[in-house]
């Protein structure tokens, strides 16, 4: 499906979904995308599939319907995934210790961190302390961060608080599951969760893929948004900048190839809209595809709201997931959950709508989480069913 706009569109959507098509051009017209794409999925069936705009920002390669693109942590959803599986077959207990399956990670007082602390960013352990400065090349090596994640003290009291584990996150939950799986996160992913949906979707880019990712361009801010941003980082805690300026990850590194084919369950998932709304949609049709209906309550469980010591704002955990709540950032339920990715990204599930859906895009918003362009999307997907 084209249209004459200036920024041709592509895809399809379902009779009575076509308020999601207006959203998406209105995104184009209205807020600046430069190459996007949205993807819903209602009871397992795909009934919106849009992409449109341009891979690069010289826009000489058009986005297409196999464009791959960093969601950030948006991966985070994913990862938690892979955790719930193992748990789901009685592998992985999620209030055991930590260190019944990491042994190493009970050093510094951390011996009694249970495995559900990781997953609801409630373990202290919200990056490396500022003491040991850590280079972004770092990243790229699991056992080098792994291990200094294992051997530092929790920076604040574990089960305290909820602290975004911005970047460790997908290094403590990645290796929980490599140590109960055997193997690492990225090849359980493939195995046991894109692979058997045929979802497009990869924690790290093999090197064939590498020509399927877009460029993505850092947010444009203004002059009021950048004094904000230095404000904030320089009134920042310990804490916070640990956990988000220890590296400080900015957008182009995430167009490096290094960066792709790394392995960071935090930060560089790859993949479609399309992707997100198959995975998303297998945990809200009811088919059990990749978890039981009992793990999947249990992973959408609240882990109490609170204002989050790292981000600064009011937010409930679940198991690996934001709850909808109060801000309805996955639809107009309060226990709709998802992830959304730094500068728009997003993946969510209704289960009682029966809806999964993804959203990626390679111009970067200056947001955490509820990009207007997504927003837009969202909203207009439940208003087309009702809700």
């Amino acid at each position: 499906m084209d249209d004459e706009t200036a920024v041709p569109l592509h895809g399809a959507c379902a009779p009575g979904f076509e308020a999601v098509q207006d959203a998406f051009v209105e995104n184009i017209s209205e807020r600046d995308e430069l190459g996007a794409a949205f993807a819903v999925t209602l009871r397992g069936e795909v009934v919106v599939d849009l992409w449109a705009g341009w891979a690069d920002p010289g826009r000489t390669t058009p986005w297409r319907p196999d464009t791959l693109t960093n969601v950030w942590s948006t991966t985070k959803g994913m990862a938690a995934i892979c955790a719930h599986q193992l748990a789901d077959a009685g592998e992985l207990d999620l209030d055991a210790p930590v260190a019944c399956y990491w042994p190493e990670f009970a050093a510094a007082g951390k011996q009694d961190i249970p495995v559900r602390w990781l997953l609801s960013h409630r373990s202290g352990v919200v990056g490396i302390d500022l003491a040991r400065p850590v280079k972004v090349e770092e990243l790229y090596d699991w056992d080098h961060i792994t291990g200094l994640l294992a051997a530092q003290e929790p920076l604040f009291p574990p089960g305290s608080a909820s602290g975004y584990h911005a970047l460790s996150y997908g290094f403590l939950v990645g290796e929980v599951v490599r140590r109960v799986a055997g193997q690492g996160i990225d090849a359980f992913f493939a195995e046991h969760v894109a692979g058997p949906l045929e979802a497009d979707f990869s924690l790290g880019v093999g090197e064939a893929d590498l020509g399927r990712c877009s460029t993505l361009v850092e947010p444009v801010l203004t002059p009021e948004m950048t004094t904000a941003l230095t404000e904030a980082f320089a009134n920042a805690g310990p804490v916070a900048l640990a956990a988000m300026a220890n590296p400080r990850v900015e957008g182009h590194h995430a167009n490096e190839p290094a960066w792709r084919r790394a392995v960071m369950p935090a930060l560089n998932g790859h993949g479609t809209a399309k992707a997100l709304a198959i995975i998303y949609g297998a945990l809200a049709d009811g088919s059990e595809r990749l978890i039981s209906a009992g793990a999947l309550a249990r992973a959408r469980e609240g882990q109490g709201a609170s204002v989050d010591v790292v981000a600064g704002v009011p937010n409930e955990w679940a198991l690996g997931f934001y709850l909808g709540s109060d801000a309805r950032g996955f639809g107009p339920n309060p226990a709709a959950f998802g992830h959304d990715g730094l500068g728009g990204s997003s993946g969510g599930a209704d289960p009682e709508a029966g809806v999964g859906f993804g959203y990626v895009m390679n111009r970067m918003g200056p947001l955490l989480r509820d990009d207007p362009r997504k927003m837009a999307l969202v909203n207009a997907t439940f208003a087309c069913l009702g809700r």
